[in-house]
């Protein structure tokens, strides 16, 4: 069944713009015919096309229902800012994964520095959108404006662990993951092309970050959080 995202679901509305342009022409979809709508943040419906005319598709809904392809686990990623377009591979790969949001950061090897990240966010925005839509998600994970490095041990209470991958750590992430108890929210924090500097390191695992090694290859920025997301996955037997 077709999917499309909308902004809320009331009992009837109306389906405007490229997703109905898409819905009648591409789709060729007909009064009666039936449709899933996404809220983007957890919550699917099925609804019935009512009429086509000019303006769109009318909607009614008939019934509304948690989405079951949301993982119950929540992972928020922090992502030190990589070069070229890779934050925009990453977004795409970890949305199809299931994470819920991607916190972009600035740490001491980010080669990349730029001055106007916050424009690039709607673009961002749209690649997490179209990754949610082919991956059949129900939610639409948030790509949040950029931060630095200091700024993470302040929002690590929010969570209830987080994962350091970390190069130099003693534990690899299969004998973390074993040892921790049952969690609903969990941050990966993941380097940039040069990883991180020793003391940006202390400065996460002395606010409570479980430091993991991944493995003994090194992993590149756009490949860590792929294996990463994947691994929690398993882990919380959401694959």
């Amino acid at each position: 069944m077709p999917r499309f995202f909308v902004d809320s679901l009331p009992d009837s509305l109306l389906l405007t713009g490229e997703s109905a342009r898409h819905a009648a022409r591409s789709l060729r979809m007909r009064a009666g015919d039936s449709l899933m709508l996404c809220d983007g943040a957890g919550t699917d419906a099925e609804a019935v096309i009512e009429q086509i005319d000019d303006a769109g598709l009318h909607l009614r809904i008939l019934r509304r229902f948690a989405s079951a392809t949301e993982p119950e686990l929540q992972v928020t990623l922090f992502q030190a800012l990589p070069k070229s377009d890779k934050l925009e591979h990453i977004i795409q790969k970890t949305t199809e994964l299931g994470v819920t949001a991607i916190q972009p950061f600035l740490s001491r090897y980010c080669v990349s520095r730029p001055a106007e990240f916050d424009k690039k966010l709607p673009r961002f925005a749209k690649i997490a959108t179209e990754a949610a839509k082919q991956s059949g998600r129900g939610r639409i994970p948030a790509v949040l404006p950029l931060i630095k490095l200091p700024d993470i041990p302040d929002r690590m209470q929010n969570f209830d662990a987080v994962l350091l991958c970390y190069e130099r750590a003693e534990q690899p992430l299969s004998q973390v993951l074993k040892a921790l108890p049952v969690c609903r929210r969990i941050a990966v924090i993941v380097g940039s092309e040069g990883g991180f500097a020793p003391e940006e390191a202390d400065c996460l695992t002395a606010a409570g970050a479980y430091s993991c090694l991944m493995g003994p290859r090194i992993l590149r920025c756009e490949t860590a959080p792929v294996a990463a997301l994947s691994a929690l996955m398993l882990w919380a037997e959401e694959m």
